[in-house]
């Protein structure tokens, strides 16, 4: 709130060094000194060398009698003359906030005739705003969140961030249910916050591949990115919309294995993983290695190690010839 200042006008040769504090962080030097003036009512320029901040935050000012002595401002003046620029600044605020509720007040009116200008799509930019917006939703949560968080590990930070958030909402009782994707039953960090969450309103499970990120809350709100970068986000009210994704969700929901448990897979056709099959699909499909490893959550290399696996089952030696042999070799028929 105030300048930090260093240095000053001492002309000792303590003057090359620096104070990097503010005045409500006064040093040991300058709160000992100062309160020495204060009960003498003087203070010799010479013993002030160690605080160059008392005279930098005008604590002290020379003696009009003799410059070799210091005299020591007054604490209350010294505190008056630094709640005055502040009390100016509420003053003004509070103006300010007047002023802006008169003018915004009968456009209240207006819109509270016409509950239809409720808005069905908010755009969210940047971080802070879509996480205030989450904050706010989980706040008024009362029955039930849906999640849907595709991606490999998340992360300790967005993972502590998240249990926060969970925590707050099953403490309440509501109930949660999140999808994952299979990569994350390798996360450490995943797994102890699946534990952490273990109770009866709340059920984690695992797909191999999941749509974007989504969030729904009640029923009547749902959030999803509209970027990549996650710093731009969408709140979406329409019941429409939001009975559409709910339905999205049931449906991967039911396709879905609970995190905790073992995974039931069928022997593998040729000695293709589940994985590898899935990522067969995508290649079929025409997806580049970065988009497969973003749907299926893992990262770049694993991924095309799974490719090179696929190479050396199938026998291929080029990407175009792979995706021949993927579709002659009847790995992706549901039947295989």
């Amino acid at each position: 709130m105030f300048r930090k200042l260093g240095g000053g006008d001492m002309t000792t040769s303590d003057t090359t060094r620096t104070h990097p504090h503010g005045v409500t962080e006064l040093c040991d030097d300058g709160r000992r000194l100062y309160a020495s003036a204060l009960r003498s009512g003087r203070i010799s320029r010479a013993e002030v060398g160690p605080a160059p901040c008392l005279m930098d935050f005008a604590l002290l000012h020379p003696d009009p009698d003799d410059t070799a002595w210091l005299r020591p401002v007054p604490p209350s003046a010294a505190l008056a003359q630094r709640l005055h620029p502040i009390e100016r600044e509420i003053l003004e605020r509070r103006r300010r906030s007047v002023e802006l509720a008169e003018c915004f007040e009968p456009f209240m009116d207006i819109s509270a005739q016409d509950p239809s200008t409720t808005h069905a799509i908010t755009v969210l930019e940047g971080g802070n705003r879509i996480n205030a917006a989450l904050d706010l939703a989980t706040a008024e949560c009362r029955t039930e969140v849906l999640t849907v968080q595709p991606g490999g590990d998340r992360g300790e930070d967005r993972l502590s961030e998240g249990l926060e958030r969970a925590l707050s909402v099953v403490d309440r009782g509501v109930s949660m249910r999140t999808l994952y994707q299979h990569t994350v039953r390798h996360s450490h960090g995943t797994l102890a916050y699946a534990a952490r969450l273990a109770q009866d309103k709340v059920e984690i499970r695992t797909l191999e591949e999941l749509i974007e990120r989504l969030l729904v809350f009640d029923r009547t709100v749902a959030f999803i990115p509209a970027q990549n970068d996650d710093q731009v986000a969408l709140e979406l009210r329409h019941p429409g919309l939001v009975n559409y994704l709910v339905k999205v969700f049931e449906q991967l929901w039911a396709r879905a294995s609970p995190l905790l448990g073992e995974l039931q897979y069928d022997p593998p056709p040729k000695g293709i993983s589940g994985v590898q099959r899935s990522i067969a699909q995508l290649l079929v499909e025409g997806h580049v290695d970065d988009s497969i490893a973003r749907r299926l959550g893992m990262n770049v290399r694993t991924c095309r190690a799974h490719i090179a696996k696929l190479n050396v089952a199938l026998g291929s030696g080029s990407r175009a010839q792979l995706g021949y042999l993927i579709a002659r070799s009847g790995i992706l028929e549901k039947d295989s």
